[in-house]
């Protein structure tokens, strides 16, 4: 029974608002929830300075089982909490909260009862050393929207290929910086000692963008938007924070927020990075119960880290190439020395896998290079191949692979067509479309691959051919750097990043960029010849105008719709619903979707060519603040990816939109038109790229089913415990209420 108190007492401490219940007779805020006759429960009430303290978290972690175990819950209304189902250890048991510092580690075991006492704050900067990354990275000044265009280093430092200010935000979010890991943890709001002294804050920053393996990257991803400006902008922020500046405080879980149950298990190793997890068969969530969780290291290293999550038991699969003259993908080391790890080598993957998927019989499917980029003679010019013959192709860095978790086979598929992402189709052939061929999508007929062991016949690929001559089928076709004309179809080379499978057979793809767009690609009866492909950039323009959502006067350029309601730019990660609404995560610091059925004018012929539907498209600001110095729509986030729970794995309703929430250290659930945030407050630098949902038990309740992810940064070392943390595999549950076992 939930209590109404009816007397509270509000505090401000180190800039949240702590609410403490006064005590009431003969009520039971006082009493923990009695301990299970099991033992596999730890509870208790946690108390502050002015009583019990709600919505703040209770971690326990143990290094006594196989690899390292934790439990995360959060209190309930009156400081109550109770972590269900632990594994017999002895646990380091403490509070950590919005507005407190960490309570004293204390021993706990299950079946005990342990109340714990809250530590308050004892200012606002040290409560903020426990705030997501992207609250300090809101701190951050961006340029104003009156320096751009840019007018070189000759003129204000910022280059004069960046056209708008939106344009700078996504080269430092889906198009740099943030798309490997965060900024605004305090691996990156801080410079490292270890760098050594700077005659200035600008320099420092020159010399830390070139440190490790990935410095000539970096250093070429600030050179992109302007040398001298983007490195006077990242000093002046983290000048700004070494001299007491703090972000503004978050809210505490409330509500649904504090019925969660996150559970972490360490694997792979610290000079590894995860991109992906996976758990189960995209289409059916019961497939591989209980079962283990595989993950991918992408350049990193080559093994397939997976995870026994019953046992608690972490092991690795070796991954192989077809031909041992693979180059390394990450190429020779040319950064400076990492202030973590020198000049020692961390990422040798030749394999470089990053995204697994299982299928109906619980086989693990990654796109993987398997021989060096240069394809084989059925792919090229001359070959017989039905794709082949219609679009030859001469590279390819990226292709497939498939391991058997029951024969323990690794099988390599060489692709004409690169790839990057996977997903299965609901077809008879089981096909596995992918992303990342660049001016084709590739999919491969996994029933027939698993008849023939025909690699060659089982693969196929197309062109992206927009229907602009409007008669429903495919023609011949202008190139993409000619004009539309009205009597035939358009190439376009707007590749997939994401791709996504719909119920009703077509095939949806995300593609990165200014402002960026979806792509829907209808498959035909024979692919290679029949595919069309149609285009929905986001309705972005410079200069928001208010008004009714309305088509691109005709002569405008791409990209701006004069009457776009509100500002959203350039898609990364992307999913689709039952309903085929299509979900995807936005530079700008929105969850955006698209619905194809609110479009009002024709889907194809001369004038559908990308800005044609602004009304299909509806923004949902995340919640973190925005950038300082942005007034547009938006936030400070920059979810990597968005996944859809179709089949209710997590507990809040089927088709919920999930964005992982790559700043606000969470995963963000929508649920009917409100964020629901469910942050990982241990350790700090919570940053994941891909998520899954599986059903163990569909009669389990709550206990039966939860949300799969991985941490995914490329620079674990930048998170709570520095150098030498590894990766964690999550697995978020959603109990109905706080105190359920």
């Amino acid at each position: 029974m939930r209590l109404r108190v009816p007397l509270l007492i509000g505090i401000i401490t180190g800039g949240s608002l702590i609410v403490a219940a006064a005590s009431v007779p003969g009520s039971n805020i006082d009493r923990p929830p009695q301990p299970t006759r099991q033992g596999g429960d730890i509870s208790g009430v946690v108390t502050g300075p002015n009583g019990p303290e709600a919505g703040v978290w209770v971690i326990a972690e143990t290094n006594e089982l196989p690899t390292k175990f934790v439990k995360i819950v959060v209190t309930d209304d009156v400081g109550r909490y109770l972590i269900p189902e632990l594994p017999k250890a002895t646990y380091s048991v403490w509070v950590r909260g919005y507005g407190l510092t960490d309570s004293p580690k204390v021993p706990g075991t299950p079946g005990r009862t342990l109340n714990l006492k809250a530590v308050a704050a004892a200012n606002p900067r040290a409560a903020a050393q426990y705030y997501p990354a992207g609250y300090w990275f809101s701190l951050l000044h961006v340029p104003d929207k009156s320096e751009f265009p840019g007018t070189g280093p000759a003129g204000n430092g910022i280059s004069p290929n960046v056209k708008s200010q939106a344009e700078w935000i996504r080269n430092i979010k889906s198009g740099g910086c943030m798309a490997c890991h965060q900024l605004g943890s305090k691996g990156t709001r801080e410079i490292p000692p270890a760098l050594g002294p700077f005659a200035s804050s600008v320099a420092a920053w020159e010399r830390r963008v070139q440190s490790g393996q990935a410095g000539a990257q970096m250093l070429s991803a600030i050179d992109q938007i302007g040398h001298q400006r983007a490195l006077a902008m990242f000093a002046d922020w983290t000048d700004r924070i070494a001299a007491g500046e703090v972000p503004p405080a978050p809210r505490r879980p409330q509500g649904v927020e504090r019925n969660v149950v996150i559970t972490e298990w360490d694997w792979a190793d610290p000079k590894a990075y995860l991109h992906d997890e996976v758990s189960t068969d995209r289409r059916n969530p019961t497939v591989n119960a209980n079962g283990p969780i595989y993950g991918s290291l992408e350049l990193s290293a080559d093994y397939l880290p997976v995870l026994d999550p019953l046992r608690n038991t972490v092991s690795r699969i070796p991954l192989t190439v077809r031909d041992p003259n693979t180059p390394i993908a990450a190429g020779p080391a040319k950064g400076a020395p990492s202030a973590y790890w020198g000049d020692e080598v961390l990422w040798t993957s030749k394999n470089n896998v990053h995204n697994p998927m299982l299928d109906a019989q619980g086989r693990v499917w990654i796109t993987s290079a398997v021989r060096p980029p240069d394809n084989p003679d059925f792919c090229k010019q001359g070959s017989s191949h039905p794709s082949a013959r219609l679009f030859p192709l001469t590279r390819a860095g990226r292709h497939l692979a498939v391991y058997d978790p029951k024969t323990k086979k690794l099988t390599h598929i060489s692709t004409c067509f690169g790839t990057h992402h996977l997903m299965f189709a609901e077809d008879a052939n089981n096909t596995i479309w992918t992303s990342g061929g660049g001016p084709v999508v590739g999919w491969l007929n996994t029933k027939l691959f698993d008849e023939t062991g025909d690699e060659v016949r089982s693969q196929g690929w197309t062109a992206l051919i927009l229907d602009t001559n409007g008669n429903g089928k495919r023609d011949e076709y202008v190139e993409p750097n000619q004009p539309v004309d009205p009597t035939k179809d358009k190439r376009i080379t707007t590749g997939f990043y994401a791709v996504a499978p719909a119920p009703d057979g077509s095939v949806w793809g995300s593609s990165l960029g200014f402002p960026g767009a979806v792509v829907r690609l209808t498959p035909g009866p024979n692919p290679p010849e029949t595919a069309l492909a149609e285009l929905y950039e986001l309705p972005w323009q410079a200069n928001v105008q208010r008004g009714a959502a309305d088509v691109r006067p005709q002569g405008a350029p791409a990209g701006s719709d004069p009457k776009a309601r509100v500002q959203g730019f350039s898609p990364r990660g992307m999913d689709v619903d039952r309903n085929g609404v299509v979900w995807t995560a936005l530079a700008s610091g929105h969850l955006a979707s698209f619905d194809r059925r609110k479009c009002t004018g024709p889907l194809n012929g001369p004038r559908a060519t990308g800005q044609h539907c602004p009304e299909g498209w509806t923004f949902y600001p995340e919640p973190l603040p925005q950038l300082e110095g942005v007034s547009d729509a938006g936030s400070a986030e920059a979810s990597y990816y968005t996944w859809v729970d179709q089949f209710d794995a997590l507990g809040l309703g089927k088709n919920v939109p999930i964005d992982t929430g790559n700043e606000s250290e969470a995963l963000l659930a929508l649920k009917d038109g409100q964020w629901v945030i469910l942050r990982v407050p241990y350790p700090l630098g919570f940053y994941t790229k891909w998520m899954d949902g599986r059903i163990d038990d569909p009669k389990g309740g709550w206990k039966g089913k939860g949300l799969w992810a991985t941490v995914s940064t490329r620079a674990p070392f930048h998170m709570e415990g520095g150098k030498g943390t590894t990766s964690k595999v999550l697995k978020f549950q959603l109990r109905p209420n706080p105190l359920a076992r």
